[in-house]
């Protein structure tokens, strides 16, 4: 029996799904598994459309999104602009 590494991009494949997953992230997550999942939203959106959106390099997202990285509070603002994303803040009850 042959076996495929588990890539979470192949999943993300609606508006909806993208939001969950993110929305997920962002409540149980910790920094680095926010921009982790930024990144494997990018991917399944696709880098090269993102760069074009963002204005940054396939590259510099690439980096800025790999495992480890600390990317700017801008670069991390027009990654969520172009894969559809917008910041919400709602109060925490207790």
């Amino acid at each position: 029996m042959e076996t495929t590494k588990f890539d979470i991009a192949d999943y993300l494949d609606s508006k909806e799904m993208i939001a969950e997953y993110l929305n997920t992230v962002l409540e149980e997550g910790n920094n680095a598994d926010v921009i982790n999942a930024i990144g494997h939203i990018a991917k399944a959106i696709g880098m090269t459309k993102i760069a074009q959106e963002t204005g940054l390099s396939r590259s510099s997202l690439y980096k800025a999104l790999s495992d480890g990285a600390k990317p700017q509070f801008g670069t991390i603002m027009k990654v969520l602009k172009a894969i559809g994303g917008q910041v919400q803040v709602n109060p925490i009850s207790a």
